[in-house]
């Protein structure tokens, strides 16, 4: 498992995609932006790309040769993009912090990158994950749908909270109000949010391991 991981770094994740979560994560410095912005960049230019790599290099029948099984291959897949993932949050909540340490007065229209936003945070790679690996393994090849669907699933995820958080009082109160300083509120949305990202992801890796075992390769 180790060594297919380490092949799909090799061979599927340009090294552009090892320092892009950086750059983005950057972007967390711009005070009062539209901070989810920050992690979409992973779903709009990483994983089109990463696919769009595997599907040029003919990466799947290259490790179908492998003496390893199909649920092997797509264990490894979900790996990297998990990986992946994470590299961009833990750096998006490197330079939040720093956000949040620099600019403590700014008026922040959007939400702002306490825990409580990196609970939803989580909740929307989650959703992302579940449309686009039980998408996308239906055939390991296509991934034009796959990725337009499960970015539109996350998208319409950040803006129904977006618009609840600036629309309903109590939940108003929890990102903008006194609830930002109630620290077993926010750390328990951002528990929760870790939970539901892993559910969600480990929900989409089983159906698109009875999807993939149904592929022709």
């Amino acid at each position: 498992m180790f060594n297919l991981i380490l092949k799909d770094f090799k061979i599927g994740v340009p090294r552009f995609f090892l320092i892009l979560p950086v750059l983005t994560g950057a972007l967390m410095l711009i005070p009062g932006w539209i901070y989810m912005v920050v992690l979409f960049y992973f779903c709009w230019i990483t994983i089109p790309n990463m696919l769009a790599g595997v599907r040029t290099q003919n990466d799947l029948m290259f490790t179908a040769l492998l003496p390893v099984t199909k649920s092997d291959i797509v264990k490894a897949k979900v790996s990297v993009i998990v990986i992946l993932e994470l590299l961009h949050i833990v750096f998006a909540i490197i330079f939040g912090m720093i956000n949040l340490s620099l600019y403590p007065d700014v008026v922040n229209y959007f939400f702002a990158p306490h825990m409580g936003f990196w609970g939803l945070c989580f909740v929307m790679l989650g959703i992302f994950n579940i449309f686009l690996l039980s998408l996308y393994y239906k055939t390991a090849y296509k991934y034009g749908v796959a990725t337009a669907v499960a970015i539109g699933g996350a998208m319409l995820f950040a803006v129904l909270t977006q618009w609840i958080a600036l629309q309903n009082s109590y939940v108003h109160d929890i990102f903008y109000g006194t609830g930002i300083d109630d620290t077993v509120v926010q750390l328990s949305i951002l528990i929760a949010g870790i939970l539901i990202f892993i559910a969600l992801t480990v929900i989409g890796y089983r159906m698109a391991n009875q999807r993939f075992l149904k592929v022709e390769i």
